[in-house]
């Protein structure tokens, strides 16, 4: 869809404007398919900085090895003078800030790392950015942008029937939905106090090709497979909003070439399913691409197991700001979606070997 004239901000982009992005944490799942789409549908430059922590798959990036747009750079966002360096030798014109731990179960067990990289690193990486803006001028400066990648999980729990807002207060429930709002507060306190010219989105949950295999879709397509339990926490019925990485991938672009400066915008598909309803599905999509005659149906393979601690019950975004002001919509339909990730990973056990830390096995 065409972007309307009317909504596009101050310094946005005109159509084909080549730019460079660093993009933290782009070795990711959502960072990994950010990039594959630049490369092949944008003019844009890409930097990847990344730690490689054991989300990452390294072949989730090789139709990137030796593009002449792409340049990978081995660093942790802790290191504010590793940053400083990449930030000086590369000159991107926008920052899209993706890198985090990212799982709820393990910042339970150990919320440290969280904070660490969430925290601490979101605050090293406001700082080199800020310091590097102080260097620039004129187009340049106009066109510097830091755009950090949010979450849902920061809103806490929905009422049922209700939609957070951008304006929505932060009231997350988790060590990871926590150390998330902290680096939210961090990023729209440097635009107030410094001036540095900052986006945020926030995004529902995200599944497609690529997802590390402790995520929840991942999760049950393997142990289907494995004919292993599906466990599902309580009694399955935790609401989400399921938006395919494609479409969120679209909605990061639309938000850091057109979006206005200091605002926040949620990014939501209007999806919303059960952890058990998603469960049936992927198990339908198994039945019909790869039938367990013995089993009937993998469903059967459900169970539930003791809840997690203080479960969010139900996450829901409201997704119109962006599609009002930058007209983003999202496109892939759920059913579909799950059935052609279901596909990918049926396609792809290399690369599930190799996300599981079993690559040669």
């Amino acid at each position: 869809m065409p972007i309307h004239r009317a909504n596009i901000g101050p310094n946005s982009l005109v159509a084909g404007t080549r730019m460079k992005l660093l993009i933290t944490g782009g070795s990711g799942f959502i960072g990994s398919a950010l990039i594959l789409d630049l490369l092949e549908n944008s003019p844009h430059e890409v930097v990847n900085i990344d730690c490689l922590t054991y989300a990452v798959c390294p072949l989730s990036l090789d139709a990137a090895a030796g593009h002449p747009r792409y340049a990978f750079e081995a660093i942790d966002i802790r290191d504010r003078p590793a940053v400083a360096r990449a930030l000086d030798r590369h000159r991107p014109d926008r920052i899209v800030h993706l890198a985090a731990e990212s799982h709820v179960d393990r910042s339970i067990a150990d919320s440290d790392a969280f904070i660490q990289t969430n925290v601490v690193g979101t605050h090293h990486l406001l700082e080199a950015a800020r310091d590097y803006y102080e260097t620039l001028h004129g187009a340049a400066r106009d066109a510097f942008r830091f755009h950090h990648v949010s979450t849902d999980e920061v809103y806490g729990s929905a009422d049922a029937g209700g939609r957070f807002t951008e304006h929505t207060p932060l009231s997350p429930n988790s060590p990871y939905a926590a150390s998330k709002a902290a680096a939210d507060d961090l990023v729209r306190v440097w635009h107030g106090t410094y001036g540095l010219p900052t986006l945020t989105t926030a995004s529902t949950n995200n599944y497609g090709p690529r997802q590390h295999p402790e995520k929840l879709i991942p999760r049950i397509i393997i142990d289907a497979l494995a004919g292993r339990p599906i466990a599902l926490y309580g009694d399955g019925r935790h609401v989400r909003d399921w938006m395919h990485v494609e479409d969120h991938v679209r909605a990061l672009r639309r938000v850091t070439e057109h979006g206005r400066v200091g605002e926040r915008y949620n990014i939501g598909a209007l999806a919303p399913k059960t952890n058990l309803e998603i469960a049936t599905l992927v198990c339908d999509a198994l039945d019909t691409l790869v039938p367990n005659r013995g089993l009937g149906s993998y469903s059967g393979l459900i169970t539930f197991v003791a809840d997690r601690k203080n479960h969010d019950r139900r996450y829901a975004l409201d997704p119109s700001r962006i599609m009002r002001e930058l007209d983003w919509h999202p496109e892939r339909g759920l059913e579909d979606g799950i059935r052609d990730t279901v596909q990918w990973y049926l396609n792809n056990a290399r690369w599930i070997n190799d996300a599981l830390g079993l690559a040669g096995a």
